[in-house]
């Protein structure tokens, strides 16, 4: 690990200020620390923002607002997130061990790297981290890599679970900066490569998350899930994953919401989908319709064209238990695909 110098930003303003472009700020560590440790990033400066006043989840509006210092843990057993975005309670229990959750930041969420393994090696060329360098990954181990929204330059997936929920429930990213307050829906936050990289960043020097709001849920509150396929069910990230809702009113859809994990370097809102859900009935069928069309343009990266199955598998499995309606307590497996044969 490299040298580097550390501050404690007591205000907004502080914090601001000391982060540059050779800095990094410090949430709870549990991404950025490791990645320091493997040589992959080098600040020169961490800017401890732990002391700011980003702790609190209040009522907003009839949705939430939650500040960037909430820890994962609280905010999967808040008794709002529970009762109207379930999806995201589901989403966060299934994302890490409980220690992590506990030590893990909300905005540190939204902000940690991908877990290309080709990324986390400093010895291998990667567009992510050096620009122009090249994409290791292109004809190496491709199984976990993207399947839409890729380029030649660059073919990793963005690993929260989090954000995948956050997306399908229309979250915007709150965002202060030196020109002010700026906001980004979750679904368009994180940038898709283009033809030379990564794209741009999704926060430019001087830039801090600050909240992350989440619009009233309305008729969805209670038919909404998330299911996530993972090499084993204790503490992986997904291969692939869903995150539904679904308004349903006299037997027919209001209205839907669907975004897919794992598939891509952002969480993959399926509007198209959502749309061709309208008005219909839940069935198997119109599930399956829809899961089609939120792969649509799907194409392998490698050696992963099975990729394309299951994330189809899988939409189609989220849309399937969010109309059978959300449990009242979470299920002991959250957002596990085996959940049916372990609860019986």
């Amino acid at each position: 690990m490299n040298l580097f110098e550390y501050t404690r930003a007591e205000t907004l303003d502080a914090a601001m200020s000391a982060a540059t472009e050779d800095g990094a700020i410090l949430a709870g560590g549990t991404n950025l620390l490791d990645l320091m440790k493997i040589g992959v990033v080098n600040p020169t400066r961490l800017i401890d923002i732990t002391r700011l006043p980003l702790h609190d989840i209040e009522e907003h509006d009839g949705g939430l607002r939650i500040g960037a210092m909430v820890r994962n843990a609280d905010l999967a057993r808040h008794p709002v997130i529970l009762s109207r975005f379930p999806a995201v309670a589901e989403a966060l229990l299934s994302g890490a061990s409980a220690q992590l959750r506990n030590a893990a930041s909300t905005g540190g969420n939204i902000m940690q790297q991908t877990r290309c393994s080709y990324f986390q090696d400093p010895l291998s060329p990667c567009n992510r981290r050096e620009p122009g360098s090249g994409c290791a990954a292109i004809g190496g181990e491709t199984r976990n890599h993207a399947v839409l929204g890729w380029t030649e330059a660059c073919i990793a997936t963005h690993p929260s679970d989090l954000c995948v929920a956050l997306a399908a429930y229309d979250a915007v990213v709150e965002i202060t900066g030196p020109d002010g307050l700026r906001e980004v829906p979750m679904e368009s936050f994180h940038p898709l490569p283009d033809a030379n990289g990564t794209g741009p960043a999704p926060l430019q020097s001087g830039e801090i998350i600050t909240h992350i709001r989440l619009p009233d849920s309305g008729g969805m509150a209670r038919n909404a899930r998330y299911v996530k396929l993972r090499e084993r069910t204790s503490f992986a990230f997904a291969i692939v994953s869903a995150a539904a809702a679904l308004e349903i009113q006299d037997g027919r859809i209001v209205q839907a919401r669907l975004a897919l994990g794992g598939v891509a370097a952002r969480p993959w809102r399926a509007r198209t989908a959502e749309k061709a859900l309208a008005d219909q009935s839940p069935t198997e069928e119109a599930f399956a319709r829809a899961a089609d069309l939120a792969l649509e343009g799907a194409a392998p990266s490698g050696d992963n064209r099975a990729k394309i199955t299951l994330a189809r598998r899988i939409a189609i499995r989220a849309l399937t238990r969010a109309a059978a309606g959300t449990p009242d307590r979470l299920p002991a497996l959250p957002a596990s695909v085996f959940e049916g044969d372990c609860n019986g």
